[in-house]
């Protein structure tokens, strides 16, 4: 099966095409929802499933009679319905855990998607390239990398640290055949970043922000509390100036600070699909472990505070996206994934396989065996038991990369069946 890959390079707009694009983004945020609100209304009134074709007939016609969406180009008013479309097919397929496709909010990322047959890049010397794109012209981008294939799509969107595209590119590779190294066990913790079975150190994530950048963060988070307040008691509401000028300072900590800790992913998962013939991590439920202990009014929880520490700490680390990188990196370099069930790794001794809780007491580093006697750190034994776990299952498991699920959308009556169980007033 040959691959596809995605290349992402930091965009130059001149002052009128920033203009532009972000009148664009804004364009592209409200077809979006109005193409939502109509979906909606027509199954909830008529029972009717509206879809990207008839969608696009209409654009074709609300183009002419409302200039706000004309400015906007007819390929990329295309290309938001098809994504639409893509949405929904995810929350109707079973197997997918994406769940109704939400409105977006003024505050969310600007985008505006393009086809491949829409654009055209061209290569101005070794570190500079640029894509032209419809009714904008010709953008320049930072030639970080070769794209390597031909573009089947790009998407211009506006991060905190500025604008970015990022193409889809058909690379035309093949899976490497096994690489036949060795096998190896990954347990990703909290206080250990990742501790891999066959190393005797952890693999700790360096701080993603600073001292200073921790503390200037918190003062603009303070101050964006204050501006907020005011705004809802003497300006209607209406955000000033100065507080989209806030929104923007803590916007290019948080993306700075997203894009140490991706940096950092990308650097283990490729060394451990690299250097390994056979990996297993545990199969976690990511969203049931950082579920929110608060509770109902009736039943109130206990320890709400520190629970949503240890919640922010865990998607701190991103286990689910190191788990997403593994596996298609594993079919780049000829390795294969294995996820093993969760249950009692770190009460497991790894030498005689004793289950004691009393082995672990409490969050200790230390895991001290209450049969055999075997001491080792809590996080590297968890780690060879999980190693153990893999290599019983022999990457035959449905979870193994090497295995690859095609998931078909459901019938229609399936359809409607799950799209009338979600509520809508509750999006």
């Amino acid at each position: 099966m040959k691959a596809d890959a995605g290349r992402k390079y930091r965009a130059y707009p001149t002052v009128d095409q920033d203009q532009v694009l972000t009148g664009w983004g804004h364009t592209a945020r409200a077809l979006w929802n109005v193409a939502l609100e109509q979906r909606v209304y027509l199954w909830e009134q008529r029972r009717y499933t509206l879809r990207s074709a008839e969608q696009c007939k209409q654009l074709t016609a609300a183009r002419t009679d409302l200039d706000w969406i004309g400015d906007l180009p007819a390929q990329a008013g295309q290309q938001i319905l098809r994504s639409l479309d893509r949405a929904y097919d995810n929350f109707w397929n079973a197997g997918h855990p994406a769940g109704f496709p939400v409105r977006k909010k003024r505050g969310h990322r600007l985008s505006v998607p393009f086809p491949g047959q829409a654009v055209e890049v061209r290569k101005l010397n070794r570190k500079w390239a640029e894509v032209r794109l419809p009714k904008l012209g010709w953008l320049r981008f930072r030639l970080s990398r070769a794209i390597g294939g031909t573009v089947r799509n790009a998407t211009v969107c506006r991060e905190g640290n500025g604008w970015h595209i990022s193409f889809g590119v058909h690379t035309g590779r093949m899976p490497d055949v096994p690489n036949g190294r060795l096998a190896c066990g990954v347990d990703f913790g909290v206080a250990a970043s990742a501790f891999v079975s066959t190393e005797t150190t952890p693999r700790v994530m360096p701080p993603t922000l600073t001292a200073n950048e921790k503390r200037r963060l918190e003062a603009l988070e303070q101050r964006k509390a204050r501006q907020i307040t005011y705004a809802k008691k003497h300006n209607g509401r209406k955000y000033s100036r100065r507080l989209r000028m806030t929104i923007a300072q803590i916007a290019k900590l948080t993306t700075r600070q997203a894009n140490r800790r991706r940096d950092f992913t990308h650097k283990l998962t490729t060394d451990l699909t690299k250097n390994h013939g056979l990996i297993g991590i545990e199969d976690l439920r990511v969203k049931n472990m950082t579920a929110s202990a608060k509770g109902t009014a009736e039943a109130p929880g206990k320890n709400v505070r520190a629970k949503a520490g240890l919640n922010r700490s865990v998607l701190d680390n991103t286990p689910g996206e190191r788990r997403q990188q593994l596996e298609y990196k594993a079919r780049m370099y000829g390795s294969v994934l294995v996820a093993v069930p969760p249950f009692h790794t770190s009460q497991t001794c790894a030498a005689c396989g004793q289950i004691d809780p009393e082995s672990r007491k409490g969050c200790g580093r230390l895991f001290a065996c209450t049969r055999c006697g075997h001491e080792d750190d809590a996080d590297h034994n968890a780690s060879v038991e999980i190693e153990a776990r893999a290599r019983r299952t022999g990457g035959s498991d449905v979870n193994s990369t090497r295995s690859i699920s095609r998931m078909r959308v459901p019938a229609t009556g399936r359809r409607r069946m799950r799209e009338a169980q979600k509520p809508v007033h509750a999006r």
